[in-house]
């Protein structure tokens, strides 16, 4: 007799909650970790298994899918959503999961394949590199303001650096060496993601786009995965939160700003390239859109309407396969 499970993962423990085709509940708690996972379904097969979208989902969802079970992803919010209105019960997360798994109403997650997220796991390090870097640069323009100091080279040249070495300010010099580091393992992850940009047909397809680079590209392709799980451009674009938002009362609608829904990478990446398409590529649709909205809507909403073209742009170049026409 085929079995539902909901897990509610947690860094040390997981409740979990098994219902047959009776309806019937089974609660258990264990430990997070492989061995837990392994002792508690070692009499389960066959089972579905539900669990939601959380901090700790990848290596328990990897482990049962090698082990042969059915994983589905819950969508966090919408299953919330679900479960107050049709499981009118106290129970516990993991029984809300395994109830709406047998009901057939468990809203799904994507999951993106194990390739995908390793993509997301450099571009997202990456990125938080980058902007740990700045932060202890900006940390050493403050601490030379507060003590009224005015360099004549950029400090952040081989000459700079060795102005502020010279200062003999600790504060400086201790962030000068965490920038060291930082820096280092950035030009390590440039020349990796080069060599991932150089290997991908897709990520040379959009470099062909004015204003995106090779970590732009990558970035747009671990983030929205795969490109045909997206019916049109609308769909790709409500993914990435670049709709706006619609309030409706009666027989009036109002449009609202920008969801932003989705991975907030994704939107900051897009924004970055339309401004660098739209200040480098003079004679573009998308450009010349800019400039004819920009001069009613303002340079900030117009660039937000532009990131939102340039991401359909990149829907149909991947889905036809089509280098970057203007």
């Amino acid at each position: 007799m085929p079995k539902y499970v909901g897990l509610d993962i947690h860094k040390q423990t997981c409740y979990a909650t098994v219902v047959d085709e009776d309806g019937k509940a089974k609660q258990k708690r264990f430990a997070s970790t492989l061995e837990g996972f392994k002792e508690f379904f070692k009499d389960l097969a066959p089972a579905e298994v539900a669990m939601e979208a959380g901090r700790f989902w990848q290596p328990v969802y990897d482990y049962l899918v090698d082990a042969g079970y059915t994983v589905k992803l819950a969508h966090p919010l919408k299953t919330r959503l679900i479960a107050d209105v049709k499981i009118k019960t106290d129970a516990s997360d993991s029984e809300a999961l395994a109830q709406l798994l047998k009901l057939g109403w468990l809203p799904t997650a994507y999951v993106p394949p194990k390739e995908i997220r390793e993509l997301r796991e450099l571009v997202r390090q990456y990125t938080y590199f980058v902007q740990q870097r700045t932060r202890f640069k900006n940390k050493i323009y403050g601490e030379l303001e507060k003590r009224g100091i005015r360099l004549a080279v950029d400090p952040f040249t081989r000459r700079g650096r060795r102005a502020l070495s010279d200062l003999g300010v600790k504060p400086v010099d201790d962030c000068l060496a965490v920038i060291e580091v930082l820096s280092e393992r950035i030009k390590q992850l440039q020349r990796e993601l080069r060599a991932r940009a150089k290997a991908s047909a897709d990520a040379r397809l959009l470099m062909t786009i004015p204003g995106i680079g090779y970590f732009s590209a990558l970035t747009l392709l671990a983030e929205i995965g795969d490109i045909n799980r997206f019916p049109s451009p609308e769909r790709l674009c409500s993914y990435a939160g670049l709709v706006p938002s619609l309030h409706q009362s009666g027989s009036t609608q109002r449009l609202g700003r920008i969801t932003k829904e989705g991975s907030s990478l994704l939107r900051w990446v897009l924004v970055e390239c339309a401004w660098m398409h739209v200040n480098h590529a003079r004679d573009t649709k998308l450009t010349r859109f800019f400039h004819r909205l920009a001069r009613r809507k303002g340079r900030k909403t117009t660039i937000v309407a532009t990131a939102r073209k340039l991401l359909v742009t990149v829907y149909w170049m991947l889905k036809r396969r089509e280098e970057f026409r203007n």
